[in-house]
């Protein structure tokens, strides 16, 4: 009787073993492409797009493109949620790896300003555009994906393998930009150097698709699709808006400070450090920063996940949010300090072990606000209407914010604000991490507000 009973204790842990790995290669890649078009914002897009500009108006132009990404997100919020939450996880996520590996792709065959003029700008808005469309779908499908396939009392744990998916993809970014600077000449990097980590994207997304199509919808959304009524599949997203509004916007509010802080490290940071006109650091000083910080938090997202599991999510981001918003005020001296081994300590301290703590548990608590029929979209609602509130604008904002006052404490306070936001947005929220996330799938979706 015991072999008998082995294969289906296996089938299990193989499956659960696949999804968390699906989930973070799927997460790594995707936002390995996003974050590239940050880190190439920084370093060489404001001389190649807008060499007509001074330093500070080129960087506050080139991070203006950066934000466009951001406010395309709601849109592939819509989309894929619209997709997600009737054809399935999987299609959806399929869809927005392909959309972004083609943009990416894309902006790394794109002529510069010196070759075709004005529209060169216009093309990188627009390839940015639909970045921003296919991350927007990208976020609600990862995660699902993890966390209803999770059992009940691991979903932060497995969720989080979903949210590793950042920090993996700054490593892959950061490794390919890296590599780029120190095997070409200045002027070669300028010329074809950055082009070689957005070509490298398409291999990247083709090595996702091919792990998603292995792998089976989860297990909520099959049982969903068995009870769903016909009309559940008109618009979800609407309903969504109608049955989750609070949440949504609850969400939206919380997510602001995980994802302003979390561009200020990945994005301003980077420029605020090498900017002639600033700090003058070497590039390869920060992003080695940028890439230690990352490998903390991709070791300790887990971590994070596994804790929330046990205390709860909500006090992982209350202490996380609060945490942060006291730090602010030290990050930004330690950088002005130009020693390595304090830069080094901000980003660890700041990125690695704070955004950690509310970053971690961010997917399964957000994910577990919602009833299943409306997850993907009410998920991917909530973040993305808080990125572009958010994260969005947050370079651009920053750098306004020193150009006006030749300070870094207004960039502090700038950050001390956003992380006292998701605070108070999280402490509104009830707690979720013991909810059963399949108790609705049995009736029709509720008329009321049923997770508050």
């Amino acid at each position: 009787m015991a072999p008998a009973q082995e294969p289906p204790q296996a089938r299990p842990e193989t499956r659960l073993a696949k999804v968390a790995v699906t989930a973070l290669s799927a997460s790594s890649i995707e936002n390995y492409d996003f974050f590239i078009y940050g880190t190439a914002a920084a370093l060489v897009f404001p001389q190649l797009f807008f060499p007509e500009q001074t330093a500070l108006t080129s960087a506050l132009l080139s991070f203006a493109t950066f934000a466009v990404g951001f406010i395309a997100r709601p849109l592939g919020g819509v989309l894929f949620g619209h997709i997600g939450d009737v054809r399935g996880r999987k299609t959806a996520l399929i869809g927005a790896l392909a959309g972004m590996g083609l943009a990416s792709t894309l902006i790394g065959l794109m002529p510069a300003h010196s070759v075709i003029g004005v529209a060169a700008p216009i093309l990188l808005v627009l390839l940015r555009f639909l970045q921003g469309i296919a991350v927007g779908g990208q976020l609600g499908g990862v995660v699902l994906l993890a966390m209803e396939s999770a059992p009940p009392r691991k979903r932060g744990f497995f969720s989080s393998f979903a949210q590793a998916g950042g920090p993996g993809g700054i490593i892959l970014g950061n490794l390919a930009f890296i590599a780029a600077i120190r095997f070409t000449s200045p002027a070669a990097f300028e010329a074809w150097g950055w082009r070689v980590p957005f070509l490298a994207s398409a291999v990247l997304v083709w090595l996702a698709i091919h792990l998603q199509l292995r792998l089976e919808d989860t297990d909520a959304f099959r049982r969903l699709k068995q009870v769903k009524k016909p009309d559940a599949e008109r618009s979800p997203v609407l309903r969504a808006f109608r049955v989750h509004y609070k949440q949504i916007a609850l969400v939206a509010a919380a997510y602001i400070g995980i994802n302003v802080t979390y561009y200020l490290f990945m994005t301003f940071a980077v420029s605020y450090s090498t900017n002639s006109a600033i700090l003058g650091l070497s590039k390869d000083t920060v992003l080695l920063a940028v890439l230690v910080a990352a490998g903390v938090q991709l070791v300790l997202l887990p971590v994070s996940g596994a804790i929330s599991d046990r205390i709860g999510r909500r006090t992982m981001l209350l202490a996380g949010s609060g945490s942060l918003c006291a730090f602010s005020f030290a990050f930004w001296p330690l950088l002005n300090t130009k020693s390595t081994f304090l830069i080094l300590v901000a980003f660890i301290v700041g990125l690695g072990l704070l955004h950690t703590t509310m970053y971690g548990p961010q997917g399964a608590f957000f994910a577990e606000a919602f009833t299943t029929g409306l997850r993907y979209s009410g998920v991917s609602l909530g973040v993305q209407l808080g990125a572009v509130i958010g994260g969005a604008f947050a370079p651009l904002i920053a750098t306004s914010l020193y150009a006006a006052t030749g300070s870094s404490v207004s960039v502090a306070i700038y950050m001390a604000v956003v992380c006292a936001i998701t605070f108070g947005a999280v402490l509104l929220m009830p707690e979720t991490h013991l909810k059963d996330i399949n108790e609705p799938v049995a009736a029709a979706e509720p008329a009321g507000d049923p997770a508050v």
